[in-house]
């Protein structure tokens, strides 16, 4: 993203009559005669809800300008008053400067109406860090989800990707934000309308009627709300453009390489739907590690059965057992690109999607240090950090006092410190994640794919059928690459047939007394990373790792393995502690594994366009925790009628190709 464009907090406060008020707009952030009011009258009656949504599995929300979330709280609440709602209710809301948690919450204290006054505290206890992207929120167990699209309408939602039945567009007013009521944006919002798609806004203009309209929208006026003379409500024409699902996006008409890759993608996302036979049946997953185990979580928590092969006998000895604990951090890049984009993406959903589960198995907050390669790197990360403009509480530079400070230990250098960064114990998440409700494991070596008339076979080597169904996902890592090669697959995948695999080990070091922990013993008190990593102790042991052994027939703990993680660790520490360094690198206990590895290190999730109802999920490198959670709630999301909680630009990232 070379034209990266940092997020701007609005500016924003009450004015001398008690409104709150957007002083670059100059406008209010809702009717001075009542937020809740408004909501109900303009959007939830000017679209026909709560009526439109019963008899429906699902029901999409698309709304321009989040402001507080009033409109999102008063459609929930309408949503949890009726008895005959929709089983699940999505909204996708767009906003280019969202407030701080902290503010947020302090001015729906003040402003939300007593009956959305327990909503706004769930709001506001689950709002994201101020980050650009999209963040995926979750509301009654998940029936209920809020997708935030943070950044310019304009940039953002030509990126979005749903099938939206109602549009709630309260920007603010078009003379004042003109912008947002361009004729271009309506035409990129009504590519995402599902057939019968209505839309509802307090806007009147000629302006604002004569988009809509071009863009495939039958408008009329209707009586303004608390005497607003009038207002606008629309449905969504026979002939108007097909959805963005299988349509072009607003980037494909530029006929750009970009734009003709996301038109084709649409189109494999589209087909893999409809193979999946409307959502009914036992989807099909093979492999049981990090990958296939988020996949199997995500499916299961929307009520899909879904059956997980794998060579292990059962859940609870796989791959990863003795894998004693790992490290999930984002990364950033000065350009905001696609790897600093999706490694956020996934660090974030990881993180809420794992937070209810046993202590053992959810991540522990901890925060990470990644320390600079050298002191001289310093000031251009200073500077890459002004340009990004992060928030300082998600990430931020710190010196080598500072960063010492932080781990607990002394270190070699400054670098950077991402506040949300967590130890996570793969051995104890993976069991967790495949114990969900709707989950099955069967032991077996898929070897081959064959096409049915209503999906796939999965089978062995001697033939034997380990599964059947309308999909499948590919989930097994380096093992997917022959998979896809013995059932034909493989020759339109020419990235995928590169893909090799990596042993790597880490070790285990006990704990120390060091000076600087005040006795605590328990090593450093954050995630210290860099050429390698060292984590706080998981009981009594410290992880170090890792290594790289390229061409390896094995994977396995060995001697120089050791020596090479004790090596990069008195690189982050500037010298091993007294402790360490007078262990037997030989006989530190550890464990090993493969990684799995893609040319440019991103991994390759979405369907397969030449064999629709195939997945893949796979290449995920160095960094299975980063994309576990992420791919399963993308996969999940587009075969269960959600929203897609990633940009366009980055499913083309990572399509399979």
């Amino acid at each position: 993203m070379s034209s990266y464009v940092p997020l701007t907090a609005p500016d924003a406060g009450f004015d001398a009559d008690g409104h709150f008020r957007n002083a670059s707009y100059g406008d209010v952030y809702h009717s001075t005669a009542g937020a809740l009011g408004q909501a109900e009258y303009v959007f939830l009656r000017g679209n026909g809800l709560p009526e439109r949504w019963r008899g429906r599995h699902t029901f999409t929300v698309c709304e321009t300008g989040f402001g507080l979330g009033l409109n999102f709280l008063a459609l929930w609440d309408a949503w949890r008053k009726d008895p005959a709602r929709c089983a699940r209710l999505h909204m996708l809301s767009v906003e280019a400067h969202p407030f701080t948690r902290d503010t947020l919450a302090q001015v729906l204290r003040r402003l939300a109406p007593e009956p959305l006054r327990a909503l706004a505290d769930q709001l506001a206890a689950q709002w994201p860090v101020c980050l650009p992207g999209l963040h995926r929120l979750e509301f009654e167990r998940g029936a209920i989800t809020l997708t935030l699209a943070f950044g310019r309408a304009e940039t953002v939602v030509p990126q979005l990707r749903a099938s939206v039945d109602a549009y709630f567009l309260d920007g603010f007013a078009p003379k004042r934000n003109p912008d947002l009521w361009q004729p271009a944006l309506m035409h990129d919002l009504a590519r995402l309308a599902a057939p019968d798609a209505t839309l509802a806004t307090w806007a009147s203009a000629g302006v604002v009627r004569q988009a809509l309209s071009a863009a495939g929208f039958e408008v009329r006026k209707q009586p303004g709300y608390a005497g607003k003379l009038h207002m606008t409500v629309g449905v969504r024409t026979a002939q108007a453009a097909p959805p963005v699902q299988s349509g072009l996006s607003a980037q494909a008409k530029g006929g750009t390489p970009l734009g003709h890759k996301i038109s084709a993608l649409d189109e494999a996302w589209s087909q893999a739907r409809d193979a999946d036979s409307l959502g009914a049946g036992e989807i099909v997953i093979v492999g049981a590690g990090l990958a296939g185990a988020g996949i199997a979580q995500a499916l299961a928590l929307r009520g899909r059965s879904v059956v997980v092969i794998d060579p292990a006998n059962s859940a609870d000895d796989l791959a990863h057992a003795g894998h004693v604990a790992a490290a999930l951090t984002p990364v950033i890049a000065r350009d905001d690109n696609s790897r600093a984009r999706l490694s956020r993406a996934g660090s974030f959903r990881a993180q809420a999607r794992w937070a209810g589960l046993a202590s053992d198995a959810a991540p522990l907050r901890c925060g990470t240090l990644q320390l600079e390669r050298d002191a001289g790197r310093m000031a251009a990360l200073g500077d890459t950090l002004r340009q990004l403009q992060f928030p300082a509480d998600w990430v931020r530079a710190v010196d080598r006092d500072e960063a010492s400070a932080l781990a607990g230990i002394s270190v070699a250098r400054g670098g950077l410190f991402f506040t949300d960064g967590s130890l996570v114990q793969p051995a104890a998440l993976i069991p967790a994640l495949l114990h969900t409700p709707g989950v099955r494991c069967v032991s077996g070596c898929a070897f081959d794919l064959r096409r049915l008339d209503s999906g796939w076979q999965v089978r062995g080597a001697d033939g034997e059928v380990l599964a059947q169904a309308a999909t499948v996902v590919l989930a097994n890592a380096f093992g997917a690459q022959a998979l896809l090669r013995e059932s034909g697959l493989l020759d339109p995948l020419p990235r995928l047939a590169q893909m090799h695999r990596l042993a790597g080990q880490v070790s285990l070091l006990p704990a120390y007394e060091g000076h600087e922990t005040g006795g605590a013993g328990l090593g450093p008190r954050c995630i210290v990373g860099g050429e390698g990593y060292l984590l706080p102790a998981i009981q009594g042991q410290c992880v170090a790792g890792s290594t790289y052994e390229h061409g390896a027939v094995v994977s396995e703990v060995s001697a120089t393995g050791r020596q090479t993680n004790l090596d990069k660790v008195a690189g982050l520490l500037g010298g091993l502690p007294t402790d360490w360094a007078s262990l037997t690198p030989g006989e530190l206990p550890g464990w090993a594994g493969w990684r799995a590895v893609l040319p440019g290190r991103l991994p390759a999730i979405g369907p397969l366009s030449h064999a629709p109802g195939v997945w893949i999920a796979a290449g995920y490198a160095s960094r299975g925790l980063s994309w576990s959670a992420l791919s399963g709630d993308l996969i999940a999301s587009a075969l269960c009628g959600e929203p897609l909680p990633l940009e366009a630009d980055l499913l083309a990232a990572i399509a399979p190709r």
